[in-house]
């Protein structure tokens, strides 16, 4: 199947924020944005782009088809939808690459130029923000591949009687039915790998540090989070936390065991473990409902702490 993508129809730059930018023949990227450009600089939105697509709907409400860079992006494009891609995204062409890291922005109103010389900003909503993770020179004409993000789940049962088919594994396809309805209707793409494995320390640790090493972008592990002598998940995942994240699963403690005081006996740690974001859920499908109920919630704006993007 062919892949996405777009290509350049302008290269633009302004030496003033708030601007039109003009066209160039050629601009470079640089490790902070277009060389030479007003919006360079060590932040996430470092390069902007606009579709030719939204400047022909936005010329419809103008009555007069604005030219490229009249907008202030730095890319004009053609033949993909900017609006419909995601943060975290990636164009990448022969000599450059970007990654998405917003899409709008907060439009400045009159204080702006190119508000006052157009009547209204097509930015806001349709614009696209990226950062440079391949610098190179880009020129009109150039085509650059549409590379959407995949997210990489391993969820992990930990469960004797599992694992020994003793019983049906319910906790870990309950974990898969919140993250296809979470991330499905984002239309983000995930992979999710399941295993099912006994009450087993040597086992698990064997399973996290071959996971944890770029395989992953998230590992839910479901079970052995009590008390029992085999309820070894936290004692085993807790250690090799790079960074751990208290809050979540106090907060959901907290939340349940108000009403039910044995959801307080949970032992549920999360974390960073190398470059994936751990989660230990108990083992029940009435537990796995409740914490992914919280922890989806967080996990958008965890992404995008971690990849250094400020979206408050």
């Amino acid at each position: 199947m062919e892949r996405k993508a777009l290509t350049v129809v302008s290269v633009n730059i302004s030496e003033a924020k708030g601007t039109v930018k003009k066209p160039v023949p050629f601009i470079r990227l640089v490790d902070k944005g277009v060389d030479g450009d007003a919006h360079a600089g060590s932040w996430h939105r470092q390069v902007s782009l606009l579709g030719e697509e939204s400047v022909k709907r936005f010329g419809k409400e103008l009555g007069r088809l604005p030219g490229p860079g009249e907008f202030a992006e730095n890319i004009t494009t053609r033949g993909l939808e900017l609006k419909d891609t995601l943060p975290f995204d990636r164009f990448v062409s022969e000599n450059a690459g970007l990654e998405i890291t917003q899409i709008g922005k907060k439009c400045h109103g009159t204080g702006c130029a190119i508000y006052n010389e157009t009547g209204n900003c097509v930015m806001p909503k349709e614009g696209v923000f990226a950062r440079v993770i391949r610098g190179g020179r880009l020129k009109a004409g150039d085509r650059m591949e549409y590379v959407p993000r995949l997210y990489r789940f391993l969820v992990i049962t930990l469960s004797d009687r599992a694992s020994s088919g003793e019983y049906e594994d319910r906790s870990g396809p309950a974990i898969n039915r919140f993250l296809e309805e979470h991330f499905g209707p984002l239309k983000r793409g995930i992979q999710t790998d399941n295993v099912i494995m006994p009450d087993d320390e040597v086992q698990l640790r064997d399973l996290l540090e071959k996971s944890c090493t770029g395989q992953y972008d998230f590992i839910i592990t479901t079970g052995g989070t009590g008390v029992g002598v085999r309820d070894v998940c936290p004692d085993v995942v807790r250690p090799m936390l790079d960074k751990e994240i208290p809050g979540i699963m106090e907060m959901i403690r907290v939340k349940y065991g108000a009403g039910k005081p044995n959801a307080l006996l949970s032992r549920g740690v999360a974390g960073l473990m190398g470059s994936a974001f751990v989660y230990t859920l108990p083992g029940s499908v009435k537990a796995v409902n409740e914490y992914m109920t919280e922890i989806v919630k967080t996990m958008d704006h965890l992404l995008f702490m971690y990849h250094g993007i400020d979206a408050h």
